[in-house]
């Protein structure tokens, strides 16, 4: 028997034990389990952040008895079941992967993507923007917009165009600012849809990436609390010169890690 079909039946067993035995679990509805879901997930994102492969493996299970709760809620619904979501999510894979399981010649990347919009479209959608999720946080609902119009064509060529198209932003940002008009927001917005653009092309991760800085930040600024305190200083009390020797001196200590 394949174990990995040992410890998925098991899940199910546990589950349907605790939706008939356990009082919070019987309580549970696809609303109720909704934002629990949403905190896993972020915990699962923090783990690969911080290359914590043993939590990550934690936060994955996590988030495998969400989806096999959401299937058990709607098995009891009988709208559908583990089986017909399992089912559902091997069709679709087949489905848009002709290279693989037909006769489509994709070799890149980017024939893969551009080939899975077109099928998309092939199945219905009105737009290739119509599978982005309205919830999605901004900058990460800004990628997905990115990723799915360059999956058609629509795209810059290469990373020099849109470090020139950041750069003009960011003038007609200032132009704003300079006349304290009420377009200041609009224009900031382009100048992060831009800087998220400009992030794509080098390969670089824009939540990832603030998401380190946050953490950078964090720890830099603790660092600076702890030396006050040390000192027998309250922070609140410093000067703007005295917070920027402390914090001067947290990044030295801290450089590297």
């Amino acid at each position: 028997m394949d174990e990995r079909l040992v410890a998925f039946k098991r899940l199910l067993d546990i589950m349907d034990d605790l939706r008939e035995k356990c009082p919070w679990d019987k309580k549970q509805t696809f609303e109720s389990l909704r934002h629990l879901t949403i905190e896993e997930t972020y915990e699962l994102a923090d783990a690969i952040l911080d290359q914590d492969l043993d939590e990550l493996e934690g936060e994955i299970g996590d988030l495998f008895l969400h989806m096999v709760f959401y299937s058990k809620l709607g098995s009891e619904a009988g709208a559908f079941d583990v089986a017909s979501v399992l089912n559902r999510i091997c069709d679709k894979l087949v489905h848009r992967h002709p290279h693989i399981y037909g006769d489509t010649q994709a070799e890149t990347e980017e024939e893969v993507k551009a080939n899975w919009e077109k099928l998309k479209l092939k199945e219905g959608k009105k737009s290739v923007l119509e599978g982005v999720p309205r919830s999605l946080p901004a900058m990460v609902k800004a990628s997905r917009i990115q990723e799915k119009v360059r999956g058609v064509g629509f795209d810059w060529e290469n990373a020099e165009q849109v470090r020139e198209k950041v750069e003009e932003e960011l003038q007609e940002l200032q132009v704003e600012v300079d006349a304290a008009s009420d377009q200041v927001e609009e224009e900031f917005g382009d100048v992060l849809f831009s800087m998220i653009n400009y992030a794509r092309f080098l390969d670089v991760n824009p939540e990832n990436a603030l998401e380190k800085t946050n953490k950078k930040f964090i720890a830099r600024f603790q660092k600076m609390e702890e030396m006050a305190i040390q000192n027998k200083q309250s922070i609140s009390d410093l000067s703007f010169e005295e917070l920027d020797h402390y914090w001067n001196q947290a990044k030295q200590e801290l450089r590297g890690k």
